[in-house]
C-alpha cells in the first residue's frame, strides 16, 4: 500500500496550502478560530478605548477607510499602530514559544529561557547606548539600527547556546541549562551597558526593557509585519517535521528527516520572529513561554500548536495591554503585566513537575 492509500483508508485528512500540510483536527481549528476571534475583537476595543471613547462601530467604519474626520485620525495614527504592534508581537512570539518548545521537547525551552531574547536584548540596548540615545524610542527604530542589533544578539546567543549545549546531540535538559547560564550572563550585561550610558540614554533603555507598546507607531509596524508575513507560514511548513522530530533522533532519521538541519530552521525561524518582537517591543516577558502550553492543553495534543500558540499569544499582548491602560490610573508597560501573568504560571509549572519527577 502507498503512502498516499494508506493516508486516505486512515480516515486522516488534513489541510495542504503550498509547501504547507497540517492535519485536520476540528478541536485545533476551532479553538484557533475562536482565538482569532478574540483577538479581532481585542484590536477593536483597544483602539476604541482611550481618554476619548470612540464607538466601536466608528472604529470599524475608521478600518474600512468609510470614516473621516478627527476621530478617524485618531484611530488611524494615534491608536491603531499600537494594537497592531501589540497583536504581532504577541503572534511572532508566540510562534516563536510554539517552535522552541516543541523542537527542545520541554516546556522551559522558550526563547526567554534559552537565551535568545537576552542576546536580542543585548543587541538592542548596545544600539540604543552607542547611537546615543533618545527620549523617543521609536525615533531609534526609525533609523532601522534596533532591529538588525536585535537579530544579530538573538542569532549569536543562539549559536552559543546551541554550541555549548552540543554533546553528540542536543538533549533539551541541556539546552535549557546551558541557555539559563547565557542569559544571566547576557542580562549581565546589558545592566553594564545602562550603569555606563548616560542618564538619558539608560533612561531610554530601560523604558524600552520592561516591554512597552507606548512609544510605538507605523515604522514598527511594518518591519513587524513583513517579518510575521514570511517567517510564521515558514513556520507552518515546518510543522509535519516538528511531529516526526517528537519520536527522536533515532526515529526520525530512520523515516528521512533530516534532524540537524531542521534544528537549525526552526533555530533561525524562532531567532528572527523573537528579534522582530524584541525590537519593536521590548522584551515582552513571558508570552512565548505562557501562549504554547495552554495551546497545548486546549487542543489536547502532543505539541503546542503553531497558529493556535500564535493566536493566542496575540490575545494576551492585547489584553494585558487594554488591561495596563485601562485599569490603573497611569499606564503600565504591557511587559509588566504579561509577566505577573506568566511568573505565577511557571512556579506552577516547575512544581508539577518536581511532584511528577518524584512519583
Amino acid at each position: 500500500m502507498t503512502a498516499p492509500d494508506a493516508a486516505r483508508t486512515s480516515g486522516r485528512r488534513g489541510i495542504v496550502v503550498g509547501p504547507i500540510g497540517l492535519p485536520w483536527r476540528p478541536r485545533v481549528f476551532w479553538y484557533t478560530v475562536a482565538a482569532i476571534g478574540t483577538a479581532g475583537l481585542l484590536l477593536v476595543l483597544g483602539v476604541a478605548i482611550g481618554s476619548t471613547w470612540i464607538p466601536p462601530v466608528t472604529v470599524i467604519r475608521s478600518l474600512l477607510g468609510l470614516e473621516t474626520g478627527p476621530e478617524a485620525f485618531i484611530v488611524e495614527t494615534l491608536r491603531l499602530p499600537r494594537v497592531l504592534t501589540g497583536a504581532l508581537v504577541g503572534l511572532t512570539l508566540g510562534v516563536a514559544g510554539a517552535l522552541t518548545q516543541t523542537f527542545t521537547r520541554n516546556p522551559l525551552g522558550t526563547p526567554d529561557i534559552i537565551g535568545v531574547t537576552s542576546g536580542a536584548s543585548v543587541g538592542a540596548v548596545a544600539a540604543i547606548v552607542l547611537g546615543g540615545g533618545t527620549y523617543s524610542v521609536s525615533s531609534i527604530v526609525l533609523g532601522g539600527g534596533i532591529p538588525v542589533a536585535a537579530t544579530i544578539g538573538a542569532l549569536v546567543a543562539a549559536v552559543v547556546v546551541y554550541g555549548l549545549g552540543w554533546r553528540g546531540g542536543v538533549q533539551s535538559y541541556r539546552l535549557v541549562l546551558v541557555g539559563i547560564g547565557v542569559s544571566a550572563t547576557l542580562d549581565a550585561v546589558t545592566s553594564y551597558l545602562l550603569v555606563r550610558a548616560k542618564i538619558t540614554v539608560a533612561t531610554a533603555a530601560s523604558q524600552w526593557l520592561v516591554g512597552s507598546l507606548s512609544s510605538t507607531s507605523w515604522s514598527s509596524v511594518w518591519p513587524l509585519l513583513v517579518v510575521a508575513a514570511i517567517a510564521v507560514p515558514l513556520a507552518l511548513a515546518t510543522s509535519a517535521a516538528l511531529g516526526i522530530g517528537q519520536l527522536g533522533d533515532e526515529v526520525a532519521t530512520g523515516i528521512g528527516l533530516a534532524v540537524q538541519r531542521h534544528r537549525l530552521v526552526v533555530i533561525a525561524l524562532a531567532v528572527v520572529l523573537t528579534a522582530a518582537a524584541v525590537a519593536a517591543a521590548g522584551p515582552v516577558g513571558f508570552v512565548a513561554f505562557v501562549v504554547p502550553q495552554i495551546g497545548l492543553r486546549l487542543a489536547g495534543t502532543n505539541r503546542p500548536p503553531l497558529l493556535l500558540a500564535g493566536a493566542l499569544g496575540a490575545v494576551l499582548v492585547l489584553a494585558a495591554d487594554l488591561l495596563a491602560r485601562s485599569a490603573f490610573p497611569w499606564q503600565v508597560p504591557v511587559g509588566i503585566v504579561t509577566t505577573v501573568i506568566g511568573a505565577p504560571y511557571l512556579i506552577w509549572l516547575l512544581i508539577r513537575h518536581r511532584k511528577e519527577m518524584s512519583r
